[in-house]
């Protein structure tokens, strides 16, 4: 979907911070984001046939014009209770992605989704039985380096967590920057963000319920972000863009095949929680939009 959009959207992309080596480049890459949370009802087919955004009144009208004109298209994998299709309502949460165009227009565009478990708010997924919960998880320390340069940003980790709730091994599967540098910067500056996070999250633990994954596998695997912001620093509220460079998405060594779908991000997901990975509903059809 391309439009003109208003001049929030303007501001938010122009106002990153830059170091002094920033490129035209990579100011190119800047893009803008949003979550939208919601629910669907799912039919025994799989197709949608209701579809709730939440505080519909916060978001852009483009935002819920998309989402809400993409839903009925959408179909599912039918979900399966004893064998037997269901309704069933889940949880969703969008990443919408609003990206400048050379002719001064936008490009905005449903990027990635989750629906079902993976897609609940912290809070709602603590109240599953079979929750993983942090038993220790002391966040890691902003690296001096990061702080000098006033590089913020997030770093999305996947943790591989054993039968005792014991970190098994880390890996980093996307960082985006909330700063501007050039290319050489910008690499520097996600793996010291990275490193940083990766030496805490080896020292965390967890309390993990006995399951057939756990049993078969030997593990779980959790997508974990991990935020790197100063303090007091003011965070986009709900229907707010947040502007960023994307960086690479790196593939999980441990993960099985299906597990880290290519219509998946962890950028949809809330920030503060643990999402399982390979949990969500299957969606079979586009999200729609641009991306």
């Amino acid at each position: 979907m391309k439009m003109r959009l208003g001049l929030g959207l303007l501001l938010v992309l122009l106002c990153m911070p830059a170091l002094a080596g920033s490129s035209r480049a990579v100011r190119k890459q800047i893009e803008a984001s949003m979550l939208v949370t919601g629910s669907i009802l799912i039919e025994r087919d799989g197709s949608v046939s209701t579809l709730e955004v939440d505080q519909r009144d916060k978001l852009p009208d483009v935002v819920t014009e998309l989402v809400e004109g993409s839903g009925p298209a959408w179909k599912f994998e039918p979900v399966l209770v004893d064998g037997v299709a269901r309704r069933a309502k889940a949880r969703m949460s969008l990443l919408v992605v609003a990206k400048k165009l050379d002719d001064g227009t936008y490009r905005v565009g449903i990027r990635s989704g989750y629906f079902g478990k993976e897609a609940m708010t912290p809070e709602e997924r603590q109240q599953e039985p079979d929750a993983i919960k942090p038993i220790s998880m002391q966040p890691p320390n902003y690296p001096m380096a990061a702080l000098e340069m006033n590089v913020r940003g997030t770093v999305y980790l996947v943790v591989k967590i054993g039968p005792e709730g014991l970190v098994q091994d880390v890996a980093v599967e996307q960082v985006n920057l909330r700063t501007v540098g050039s290319e050489s910067e910008m690499k520097r500056m996600r793996g010291t963000l990275s490193r940083a996070a990766v030496v805490a999250a080896r020292k965390w633990s967890f309390s993990v319920s006995a399951s057939e994954e756990l049993r078969q596998a030997g593990f779980l695997s959790v997508r974990v972000p991990v935020d790197y912001e100063f303090f007091g620093a003011k965070q986009p509220g709900y229907g707010e863009w947040l502007a960023y460079v994307p960086g690479p998405r790196e593939p999980i060594p441990w993960a099985q095949e299906g597990q880290q779908g290519a219509d998946e991000s962890p950028e949809a997901l809330l920030a503060g929680g643990l999402y399982p990975l390979g949990k969500g509903l299957r969606l079979l059809t586009p999200l729609g939009g641009d991306s």
